[in-house]
C-alpha cells in the first residue's frame, strides 16, 4: 500500500476509518481528522465514495462516543489503570476536561467534538453527570454527524478547489481545520475547568 499515491489507497481509506476515529475517543492525538479530510480529498478525485467516507466516520465517532460515556457512567474508569497505555488514556481525559471543561450539556456534547480534546472531556463528564443514555446517543449522533460532514467536506473542497494531488489538498483541509478549531477552542475554553471529576490514576474513586 502507497499511501503517498491516490490509487494506493484503494479499500484501505475504508478501513481504517472506524478504528481511527474509535480509538480518537479515547486518545485524541489519534489523526482521525486527517484521515477522514483524506478520504474527502480521494472522493474529490474519484477515488473514494463520498458518502461512504462520511457515513463511516459518523458511525465511528457514535461508537467511540458511547464507549467513552458507558465506561464513565458505569464508574469503570479505574479499569484503565491496569495498563500503563490506559493509565496514559486516564491522564489524557484529566488534561482533555481541565482544557475544555466539564459541562455535559447537550450542546457541548455536540459542540465540544470540534475543539482538541472536547469530545473526549464532554463523553467523560456526560457520563459522570450520569446524563440519559438516550439523550447522549442522540446528541453523539447528531454531532458525529455534523463532525464527519465538516471533515469530509474539507478534504472534498480542497481537493475539487486547488487540484492539487490528494495529499497536498488533505494537508489543506487539515490546516483549515486546525484555525478554526482553534479559534472556536479560545472563544468555547475562555473559562477553564477546575479540578477534573474524573477519578485520579492510582488514587480511590470519587463517591
Amino acid at each position: 500500500m502507497d499511501i503517498t499515491t491516490a490509487d494506493g489507497w484503494g479499500a484501505a481509506i475504508y478501513v481504517w476509518i472506524i478504528p481511527m476515529v474509535v480509538g480518537d475517543a479515547f486518545f485524541p492525538p489519534i489523526p482521525s481528522e486527517m484521515l477522514v479530510i483524506t478520504g474527502g480529498a480521494l472522493a474529490a478525485q474519484g477515488q473514494a465514495n463520498l458518502w461512504l467516507v462520511g457515513s463511516l466516520a459518523a458511525v465511528a465517532s457514535w461508537l467511540g462516543d458511547m464507549m467513552v460515556f458507558q465506561l464513565f457512567k458505569r464508574r469503570l474508569g479505574h479499569i484503565l489503570d491496569r495498563w500503563v497505555w490506559g493509565r496514559r488514556v486516564h491522564q489524557g481525559i484529566h488534561r482533555a476536561i481541565a482544557r475544555a471543561g466539564r459541562s455535559s450539556t447537550y450542546g457541548a456534547i455536540i459542540g465540544a467534538r470540534f475543539i482538541p480534546g472536547g469530545r473526549l472531556a464532554a463523553s467523560a463528564a456526560s457520563g459522570i453527570a450520569e446524563v440519559s443514555s438516550r439523550g447522549f446517543s442522540l446528541c453523539a449522533g447528531l454531532g458525529g454527524l455534523l463532525w464527519a460532514t465538516w471533515q469530509v467536506g474539507l478534504g472534498y473542497f480542497a481537493g475539487s478547489t486547488t487540484k492539487l494531488p490528494f495529499w497536498a489538498s488533505a494537508l489543506i483541509g487539515v490546516g483549515m481545520g486546525l484555525l478554526i478549531g482553534v479559534v472556536v477552542g479560545l472563544i468555547v475554553t475562555r473559562r477553564r475547568g477546575d479540578r477534573s471529576p474524573v477519578d485520579e490514576p492510582g488514587q480511590p474513586p470519587h463517591l
